[in-house]
């Protein structure tokens, strides 16, 4: 039975109806990759440096932005090309879909303020000013916007229907990170200086408890049901393990070295190891290593296709976009050393920082 196993054979790996958009810093580009059959397409140029790009929830669409220009674009999947734009601010943070999933939320510095973009329009029209210059943000289903300030170590609780802000929470600590627990009702605040997290009542802002990290906190996300919080930083080869409903922390874990970028899957935690050259994949039941994977050089950002076939991993330092077979991950191995092989390597274009999967 062992050796008839050992010998099955893999299913024949299928590519993905659609496009994954790269953004390309350096080069000020989108790099497009056809996921059906894995080659690229000509970049789409651009007038500024990307930072971030968002597919569209229902249309074959995306959205780039451009911090020091403070310009959103939208791309046509169908031409490949810069179908509009929008100058939302003189300088831009961050930006995310609404929990409507009908407009862009994008978090300027210049001026402070989080301002929202209808998808229907690209035309801004509410904006929720804020008195402090803000670093990050989250949104929550429930409506509410929460916005951290390193300067004014405060968080700003924001109530996205009537764009007015709600109230501000002193944190004491500089919050580096921040986010909501998945029902909405704590809020998340890394701080790499205290090397901790601190989770806050959303409702009253009162703070519930400081929890102690062994590595100054750079990178989080949650599991697949928002029951466990993934977060690695500088200072240790490890992932530490929140459990947010439970207020504690319930574990670290080794993950190769300087662990940086983070992805799940139901089975998986995928996380990106730049010194190596690698991506550590363990087990989020058991906390067991899976794999190792050789990628490109400095491999940074990494996310999982919608039909969770495939691991994308951009690689900042080789310009390429290395891509990871999951099932790969499960196949029955000789050896105690887990290694498993790349699918494929496509080249990008110079220091790729973010990538989002469109369907057509």
């Amino acid at each position: 039975m062992a050796a008839a196993v050992g010998c099955r054979r893999a299913p024949k790996a299928t590519g993905y109806s659609g496009y994954c958009f790269v953004a390309n810093q350096v080069s000020h580009s989108l790099a497009v990759v056809d996921l059906s059959n894995f080659r690229r397409w000509p970049a789409i140029p651009l007038d500024a440096a990307p930072s971030a790009v968002l597919a569209h929830p229902s249309r074959p669409k995306a959205f780039v932005l451009a911090p020091q220009t403070g310009t959103v674009y939208e791309i046509d999947a169908i031409s490949l090309s810069v179908s509009g734009r929008i100058h939302a601010s003189n300088q831009a943070v961050a930006m995310k879909l609404a929990p409507s999933a009908d407009a862009l939320w994008v978090l300027s510095r210049d001026p402070a303020g989080l301002i929202e973009i209808p998808l229907d329009s690209l035309r801004p029209r509410r904006r929720i000013r804020l008195s402090a210059p803000p670093d990050n943000f989250d949104l929550s289903s429930h409506g509410r916007a929460v916005i951290a300030s390193q300067q004014a170590r405060t968080l700003t609780l924001a109530l996205l229907e009537h764009a007015t802000v709600e109230r501000t929470i002193p944190t004491g600590a500089e919050p580096s990170g921040v986010c909501f627990q998945w029902d909405g009702k704590q809020l998340l605040a890394a701080s790499r200086r205290d090397r901790s997290v601190t989770i806050f009542q959303a409702a009253t802002g009162k703070k519930v408890v400081r929890l102690p990290l062994p590595f100054e906190p750079r990178r989080f996300c949650f599991n697949s049901d928002g029951g466990q919080l993934f977060l690695t930083g500088d200072g240790m080869d490890a992932v530490v393990i929140v459990y947010p409903y439970q207020t504690e922390v319930a574990e670290t874990v080794l993950a190769g070295r300087a662990p940086d970028g983070m992805a799940v899957t139901d089975t998986y935690l995928l996380v990106t190891n730049p010194a190596t050259n690698s991506v550590t994949v363990l087990n989020i039941d058991d906390r067991k290593l899976v794999s190792v994977v050789s990628v490109g050089q400095e491999p940074r950002e990494i996310s999982i296709t919608p039909d969770k076939q495939y691991a994308l991993v951009l690689n900042e330092k080789s310009g390429d976009l290395a891509v990871i077979r999951l099932y790969s991950l499960t196949e029955p191995r000789a050896h105690k050393y887990k290694s498993a092989s790349l699918f494929t390597l496509i080249p990008v274009g110079e220091k790729p920082v973010s990538a989002a999967v469109v369907k057509l």
